[in-house]
């Protein structure tokens, strides 16, 4: 079988989720939506859910799939509901909702659910993608606490730049929402990842930490706090081939590499349909049994190569790891002018097995 591979540390995730906890001092929601960002959704709810006061996800097929797997926690639909008629299946599952429009709300006032939803109204603090207007926002709020069927309502927004800790925007985004909802004194949510580990000061009652529960630093450099986290997942593959070739040798498409010495280049079973980025550069960090190497010339469809001329001992069947515990997925993306979330969310065709339960 392919031996490409990717190892899913459920114990990491624990460490991760607890450390967001420590952050944002009081609950937090495990973000676990796009399939927990490619670690598997149910695997990881269920390696949470003893711990965790909540999960997350974008839609309501992603919580369903949840419940359906058992997880009776609190789940949160980010997106909140497409249509009305969700309102019946939101009812059903007992699950919580962003509120992002006011033709969400007139919905809520036409239903009849047979417990009170839980709601969470949403500020457009500066984000501009969805959310109420800090001038809607006050009556959306007493429209809502006026309906005898909804139980509770969290404040909450969503930062735009807190990855930027030099930038002025999450300073702006925050003082907008506490202009608007200090005085309505409603449980508040403003923090994911990059607020949580880099914006002490924007906290509320709930925390949505999603990337750094993965392992993954929303930072451009080293952070004090960011570094405390721990890789979630490891994807490796093996040398399938290895040819030997002289100076001045082209390799794969468009020659992008051209070797400069007699060399020895492994083939390694990954590619660009498994998620890897196409155009990941020449040098790009690999480890090739446990030691540092790189890859050379352009990645394929199924197949990467990788010089071997400094690792003697390797050849067929040699682990190459591509990103995780030794070469972090955050090293990856900033090398190929990525992202860590394209990346852990784009792995594809790859078998996921999982430690740490």
């Amino acid at each position: 079988m392919r031996p490409a591979r990717a190892l899913i540390d459920l114990a990491a995730l624990r460490h991760n989720y607890r450390l967001a906890r420590e952050l944002g001092g009081r609950k937090a929601l495990a973000v676990v939506k796009a399939d927990a960002y490619g670690h598997g959704a149910v695997r990881c709810a269920q390696a949470l859910e003893g711990e965790a006061d909540g999960f997350a996800v974008a839609c309501i097929e992603e919580a369903l799939e949840l419940r359906e797997a058992g997880v009776r926690a609190p789940i949160l639909l980010l997106e909140g509901f497409f249509e009305a008629d969700e309102l019946a299946l939101i009812d059903a599952h007992d699950l919580w909702c962003v509120v992002q429009a006011e033709w969400q709300i007139d919905a809520i006032e036409r239903a009849r659910p047979g417990k009170p939803f839980t709601l969470w109204l949403k500020l457009d603090s500066g984000m501009h993608r969805l959310g109420l207007a800090a001038s809607d926002y006050r009556a959306s709020l007493q429209h809502l606490q006026a309906l005898p069927h909804v139980r509770e309502v969290v404040a909450m927004t969503h930062f735009a730049r807190a990855d930027e800790l030099d930038c002025e925007r999450t300073d702006e985004q925050r003082a907008l929402f506490h202009q608007v909802c200090d005085e309505l004194h409603l449980p508040a949510s403003l923090s994911n990842s990059p607020a949580l580990l880099g914006w002490p000061t924007a906290q509320g009652e709930w925390a949505r930490p999603g990337l750094m529960l993965y392992g993954a630093t929303p930072f451009a450099g080293p952070h004090p706090v960011a570094d405390r986290l721990q890789p979630v997942m490891t994807v490796t593959s093996k040398v399938i081939g290895v040819r030997e070739l002289a100076a001045g040798e082209p390799i794969g498409y468009g020659a992008r590499f051209v070797t400069s010495r007699p060399s020895r280049i492994g083939v390694v079973a990954m590619g660009y349909a498994d998620g890897y980025p196409q155009f990941a550069p020449n040098g790009t960090p690999v480890t090739i049994d446990g030691r540092p190497g790189a890859l050379v010339g352009r990645v394929s469809m199924d197949m990467l190569t990788v010089d071997l001329t400094d690792h003697p001992a390797a050849g067929l069947g040699s682990e190459v790891e591509l990103w995780g515990g030794q070469v972090s997925v955050s090293e990856l993306a900033l090398h190929s002018e990525s992202s860590a979330y394209q990346l852990l969310c784009g792995l594809k065709r790859v078998p996921r097995s999982y430690i740490g339960e």
